[in-house]
């Protein structure tokens, strides 16, 4: 075994873990189910429910899923609620509709008159422009259940009127790691002056905050989850990370040691193939050395940018072809390992429906759980977390598979290069924007922020 992978080991050995039991564990494998757990553990919560994600949308599923939390409130008035999400995104529409007053922002701001402000709905702004850095923290907990996921609350990650967007659902009962995201919430964030009440009857603008943000920013770059847990390579255990910005970011760091480690298999999901330059040398090192990479991604029909032909085309809707592109560079690169069976790439597509997966098995011992798009905006811009699950005597194992197994299902195996569409294969006004974007480098822009 060369040194560098004893390092990379070493390294996801040292790491402080919290032990748990494979009992547990629990694994969901459809947005419906985890849409019924969510309803059910805001039914259930005695203590606390602290919820994280990039949104909570005024939509259908949206609303039922916060006034489940007023309800719950209502039940139990000493329930504490606190709901978490991007300070940005919650005052803007949708990407493509037109500007409008109303926002989630203002939706939350009238549930609130009409039921009190028992739902503490707080703003994260990570940068001072959504462009450069979203709040992209993740992970739901009730009492001492954690639910880590990267979905948002809306219709279409709950599955609300037909169409899904396919994420992770994973159920971790432990008090000691619940504590642990809990605490880095308040003591890292919500304590630092920097956020906002997105209900209350008046919201700060961002020059409000601006000390404070500036303080926040800082802070987060140096932050970790606290917590007593143990340094082992022989128990069950989970170690929570995070990150932000491209030095000194532990959560990057341990994805990097995660593919330097890897000896036999690895596994890894993402929704947009746009990898920074670091994980790209890592996955070529991997596949030289005869690592057996499986890369599932969604079809550039399943990524949530990409825009229907019956709809008007804008610019955002080039992204799914530009990293298509992306995609076809790389098989094309590695095509010799893809013929060797070594690399396989599988496209995931069902119907209408998108992908919105993200994560790494590691020679069937780590899992990686995470919002992470392993993408340059991800790795230098946005605020992500994650949980490590060390395996080693593959206790979860039938869990993991029978989650793989529901994964693949939807997908089309990638034998060459060729199978991937090419520029000409696109539609003539895709062309047309990929060409001048190339002509005047704006892609390598856009694949830096997006």
């Amino acid at each position: 075994m060369s040194s560098r992978i004893n390092q990379s080991l070493a390294f996801l050995n040292n790491l402080k873990k919290i032990p748990l039991s494979a009992q547990s564990v629990d694994c969901l494998l459809s947005t419906k189910s985890f849409k019924a757990e969510l309803l059910k553990q805001i039914a259930g919560a005695q203590k606390r429910i602290y919820l994280t994600a990039l949104y909570l949308e005024a939509d259908q599923a949206g609303e039922e899923i916060l006034m489940a939390l007023y309800q719950a409130k209502q039940n139990n008035p000493n329930l504490q609620i606190v709901v978490c999400i991007d300070f940005h995104r919650a005052q803007r529409g949708l990407i493509g509709e037109k500007k409008s007053s109303a926002t989630n922002a203002s939706w939350y701001q009238e549930i609130a008159k009409a039921e009190g402000l028992g739902v503490n709905i707080v703003g994260i702004p990570v940068k001072r422009k959504e462009l450069f850095g979203v709040q992209h923290l993740k992970g739901f907990i009730f009492d001492d259940l954690v639910l880590y996921s990267g979905a948002s609350l809306n219709n279409i990650y709950l599955q609300q009127n037909g169409r899904y967007r396919y994420d992770r659902y994973w159920l971790i009962n432990n008090p000691e790691l619940a504590d642990s995201m809990i605490r880095f919430l308040e003591d890292e964030i919500l304590s630092s002056g920097a956020t906002a009440s997105l209900n209350a009857e008046s919201i700060p603008v961002m020059a409000d905050l601006k000390n404070a943000h500036r303080k926040l920013t800082k802070n987060l770059k140096q932050a970790a989850f606290k917590y007593p847990g143990q340094s082992s390579s022989e128990t069950l255990s989970v170690a929570p990370l995070c990150g932000l910005g491209a030095r000194n970011n532990k959560l990057n760091k341990c994805i990097r040691k995660l593919l330097q480690s890897a000896q036999s298999e690895m596994v890894i999901f993402t929704p947009y193939f746009n990898l920074p330059a670091a994980l790209s040398r890592d996955i070529s090192s991997l596949l030289k050395r005869g690592v057996n990479l499986t890369i599932v991604i969604g079809d550039k029909t399943a990524n949530d940018f990409y825009i229907t032909e019956d709809k008007p085309f804008r610019t955002i809707g080039g992204l799914p072809y530009l990293y298509e592109s992306n995609l076809r560079k790389f098989a094309k690169q590695h095509q010799s390992a893809l013929h060797k069976g070594s690399l396989n790439i599988h496209l995931w597509k069902d119907g209408d429906n998108s992908f919105h997966l993200k994560g790494i098995y590691s020679d069937q011992r780590f899992m990686l759980l995470t919002g992470h798009n392993l993408n340059p905006r991800a790795w230098r811009l946005d605020v992500e977390n994650a949980l490590l699950i060390d395996d080693p005597k593959q206790e979860l194992k039938a869990l993991a598979d029978k989650e793989l197994h529901e994964i693949l299902k939807h997908t089309e195996k990638i034998t060459s290069h060729a199978d991937i569409d090419g520029l000409e294969a696109y539609p003539a006004h895709v062309r047309k924007l990929l060409t001048r974007m190339r002509r005047i480098k704006a892609d390598k822009i856009v694949k830096g922020i997006i």
